[in-house]
C-alpha cells in the first residue's frame, strides 16, 4: 500500500520546531511595519570552496561526503525535510478516520498521476541520488544532492531518466568549487518544471523567473529576490507548502509577515484585507510568457495518431493550454481536502483530487486566485477508485501502449486493488497563485471586479449580488 511506501523510509518524521516557527508567530502584526524591507532577511555571501574542492570526484556521492566534512550537522537537518522525504507530518486528513503521512510519495495528481512504479523518472526531482525503486534508502547521508540546490556555475543538471543522477559527463569538481547560496534557477531546476515541463503544473512559476522584468513578478525583477526572502528558511527547512500535499499549517506564511495587515495608504483597500487575499488584486493573471496545462486528457495516450485538433502526444494524450490566464475564484481558509489512494469515489461528476475549506461565513476564509487543472485519467470501473499507472521503466505504458498491463503493475507497486476493469473520468485540482506579483500600478481597480463589467463570480462565491451596492458579506448570513 501506499502506507507502507511511506513507512519504508527509515527516519522518523519529525515537527521541526525551527527558529522559522518563531518568526512567522511573532508575524502577527497589529500595526504596518515601518518597512517591509525590515522583514526581509539579510543575504548571506557564500564561502569561496574552490580552495577546498580540488580533487576530480568520480561520483556525486563524493561530493556529498565531502560536503558532509565540514559541514556534519546538514544531512540530520535536511533528512528530516519534506524535500527529502517527500511526506509531510503525520495529520488526519478529510476522508480518512486516523493519522496518516502525507506528500508526494503517497498522493495522486491528474499530471504524470503518482510517484510508485514511475521512480526512476519523477525522482529526477528528488534531492537525492539513485532513488529508482521502493527500496531506496532514505537513511544514507551519501544520497543527498547538495549540488542541486547549490551550484552556482550552471552546468549541473540532473538526467531525467536514471533517478535523480547528474547528466554523464557533469564536471562535478567545477560544479562543486562553484557552490553558494541558491538562487532561482536552483530552485526553479525542478519547481519550474513540475509534471513534466515548463510551467506545466503551477502556472505561475516558470523560467521567466531566473530573470524577470518587473513586469513579470514585481518581487524579483525590480528587488532582485530570491526564493528564500519569502521563502524563510532555517537548518535547511524551508517555510511554504502546497496545502493539498502538506497539511501542516505552521509551514504556512502570508504577504502580511513583510506588508502588515494595512499595507495600503488607502483605507477603503485595506478593508478589502480582512476577506481578498492580497494575490486576487496583484495577480491579476498568470502564464504570461510561457503555457500552462490547464487540461490533460490521458484517455488518448497510445493511439497512433491524435483524435482530433488538440494539441496531442503520443506518451501522454491531449492537451489544453493556457497564456496570460485569468484565475478563478474561490473562498479559500488555507486548509485543502485531498484524495487518499483506495478511497472510493464518484465518477458521475468531476473527481476533486484536492478540494477547498472555507466559505463567505468562515471568518478565517478569503478570496483567492486558483489555476484550476482539469484532467480525464484512469478510474477502476468497478472499484470506484483512480488507478496508478506503471508510466516510466520496463514494461510501463510508454513501452507497451497497453493500459491494462500498466494499470496492473502500478496497482502492485503502489499495493492499491485493481478490478481489471478501467475508464477514464473527469478530475480536478485547485492550484493557489501565489507568484508572478504585478507592480501596484497593474494591480486590479474597483471596475475590475466590481460593476456591470467585473469579473467577480458573485453567485457563485455566495452574494445575492456585487457587494459593492447591497452591503456586502452579511447578504449570506
Amino acid at each position: 500500500m501506499f502506507k507502507r511506501l511511506a513507512a519504508s523510509i527509515k527516519l522518523p518524521i519529525v515537527i521541526a520546531v525551527v527558529v522559522v516557527t518563531a518568526m512567522l508567530a511573532s508575524m502577527a502584526m497589529t500595526q504596518e511595519p515601518t518597512s517591509p524591507w525590515d522583514f526581509v532577511p539579510a543575504k548571506t555571501e557564500g564561502t569561496d570552496h574552490s580552495f577546498v574542492m580540488t580533487d576530480p570526484f568520480e561520483t556525486p556521492q563524493e561530493v556529498t561526503d565531502t560536503c558532509l566534512m565540514c559541514h556534519p550537522d546538514v544531512a540530520d537537518h535536511f533528512m528530516q525535510t519534506t524535500h527529502w522525504t517527500w511526506i509531510s507530518d503525520v495529520a488526519i486528513l478529510p476522508g480518512s478516520d486516523e493519522p496518516v503521512p502525507f506528500g508526494k510519495l503517497n498522493s495522486i495528481n491528474n499530471f504524470c498521476v503518482a510517484v510508485p512504479s514511475n521512480w526512476g523518472r519523477c525522482t529526477q526531482c528528488h534531492a537525492g541520488y539513485g532513488w529508482k525503486d521502493a527500496s531506496f534508502d532514505f537513511s544514507n547521508p551519501s544520497n543527498i544532492d547538495c549540488l542541486v540546490c547549490h551550484d552556482l556555475s550552471g552546468t549541473y543538471k540532473k538526467d531525467p531518466k536514471t533517478a535523480g543522477m547528474p547528466v554523464e559527463g557533469t564536471d562535478l569538481l567545477v560544479a562543486a568549487q562553484s557552490v553558494g547560496m541558491p538562487n532561482r534557477a536552483n530552485c526553479g531546476a525542478c519547481h519550474f518544471n513540475g509534471g513534466g515541463g515548463n510551467n506545466v503544473k503551477h502556472g505561475d512559476m516558470d523560467t521567466s523567473l531566473i530573470d524577470p522584468t518587473e513586469d513579470i513578478d514585481v518581487h524579483m525583477g525590480r528587488n532582485d529576490f530570491t526564493c528564500q526572502d519569502c521563502h524563510w528558511t532555517e537548518g535547511h527547512d524551508v517555510s511554504g507548502r502546497l496545502p493539498w500535499l502538506n497539511p501542516d499549517e505552521s509551514r504556512s506564511f502570508t504577504c502580511s509577515q513583510c506588508h502588515g495587515d494595512a499595507p495600503h495608504s488607502v483605507d477603503r483597500l485595506n478593508s478589502h484585507v480582512a476577506s481578498v487575499a492580497c494575490q486576487a488584486c496583484h495577480i491579476p493573471s498568470y502564464a504570461p510568457l510561457e503555457q500552462t496545462v490547464m487540461h490533460w486528457d490521458w484517455s488518448t495516450a497510445g493511439l497512433e495518431e491524435a483524435p482530433d485538433d488538440r494539441p496531442w502526444k503520443q506518451k501522454k494524450g491531449s492537451f489544453v493550454y493556457g497564456t496570460n490566464v485569468e484565475p478563478e475564484f474561490f473562498w479559500w481558509n488555507g486548509k485543502m481536502g485531498r484524495y487518499l489512494p483506495g478511497e472510493e469515489a464518484d465518477a458521475s461528476a468531476e473527481i476533486e483530487l484536492s478540494s477547498l475549506e472555507g466559505g463567505i461565513d468562515d471568518p478565517a476564509a478569503k478570496i483567492w486566485p486558483f489555476k484550476v487543472h482539469r484532467g480525464k485519467q484512469p478510474f477502476d470501473s468497478q472499484l470506484n477508485t483512480i488507478l496508478v499507472p506503471k508510466l516510466f521503466g520496463k514494461d510501463g505504458f510508454w513501452k507497451t501502449w497497453d493500459w491494462n498491463s500498466s494499470l496492473e503493475l502500478g496497482a502492485t507497486a503502489s499495493g492499491l486493488d485493481y478490478s481489471g476493469e478501467y475508464e477514464f473520468v473527469d478530475t480536478l485540482m485547485y492550484w493557489p497563485i501565489t507568484h508572478m506579483v504585478k507592480p501596484k500600478a497593474d494591480a486590479l481597480h474597483c471596475m475590475d471586479c466590481h460593476g456591470e463589467k467585473g469579473k467577480m463570480p458573485w453567485a457563485d462565491l455566495g452574494y445575492e449580488n456585487d457587494p459593492m451596492t447591497s452591503g456586502g458579506r452579511e447578504l449570506a448570513e
